[in-house]
């Protein structure tokens, strides 16, 4: 059975591409992910034949996500999905890839469709994908620039501290909160892992566990086990962090 994997932040554009491909495909299985750092795992659990990704989504965008695939699971065929026609139409006809645009339109997806089973059939694998993800980077229409969170309000015991941004050294998902841990301890807060990448600073911050979102200044070291793992070493806690081997691609230049 043919299998898939979608990342597509918004829930009704993902439902409405579930329900589009259950007609145009049906005995693809499908896997649906909210965020590109979740279809990454996904990627590498299922090694599915196809991965739709939305170009642009909060975290791991569509095009880092394509890019880390392209080593977890290299004969996975790669459709972007995305709003913009033009920018990279050259890209898309080398081959390599396929896209979508939104609003998705049934013919057009059928055709897409098509392609896929074909390149399946023959067991072709996608080349020059990190060629194409460079184009289509430097061609992408850049998106107004919100400045990146500086403060952050949170909770420890019965105070509410505020916590400069710079000052954490990372975030840790922790059932219905998140835990913001600097030097001096940790506190709490309600804002979501997922929501929490789209507002920093993605210079600094990177997400390396689906739970985890390190800063790199707060780093001392990195180490790798035979397995290809990553652990952490933090300047100013005695804790490390793991890092799983989904994100290790990530951090080569560490």
């Amino acid at each position: 059975m043919p299998s898939a994997v979608i990342a597509e932040d918004e829930a009704l554009l993902r439902e409405d591409l579930v329900s589009q491909l259950a007609r145009a495909w049906p005995e693809l299985a499908v896997t649906a992910c909210e965020d590109g750092g979740t279809a990454l795992e996904a990627i590498e659990a299922v090694k599915p034949d196809v991965a739709f990704l939305d170009i642009r989504m909060p975290g791991l965008t569509g095009l880092e996500v394509a890019a880390a695939a392209a080593e977890l699971s290299p004969a996975t065929q790669v459709v972007f999905v995305t709003a913009y026609n033009q920018y990279a139409i050259d890209a898309f006809e080398r081959g390599a890839v396929d896209y979508v645009l939104k609003p998705i339109e049934p013919e057009r997806l059928a055709a897409t469709v098509k392609r896929l089973k074909g390149r399946i059939a023959s067991g072709a694998v996608p080349d020059a994908l990190a060629d194409i993800v460079g184009q289509l980077r430097a061609g992408l229409p850049a998106e107004p620039k919100r400045p990146p969170l500086a403060w952050i309000t949170a909770s420890a015991g019965k105070e509410t501290r505020l916590i400069l941004v710079d000052d954490v050294a990372y975030f840790k998902a922790d059932d219905k909160y998140t835990v913001v841990m600097t030097a001096e301890g940790e506190a709490l807060i309600r804002k979501p892992i997922r929501e929490l990448l789209d507002a920093l600073d993605p210079q600094h911050f990177k997400q390396v566990h689906r739970s985890t979102i390190v800063n790199l200044r707060a780093i001392a070291a990195v180490t790798r086990d035979d397995a290809g793992r990553g652990t952490l070493r933090l300047k100013n806690r005695p804790e490390t962090l793991a890092v799983s081997l989904t994100y290790m691609g990530l951090f080569k230049s560490m």
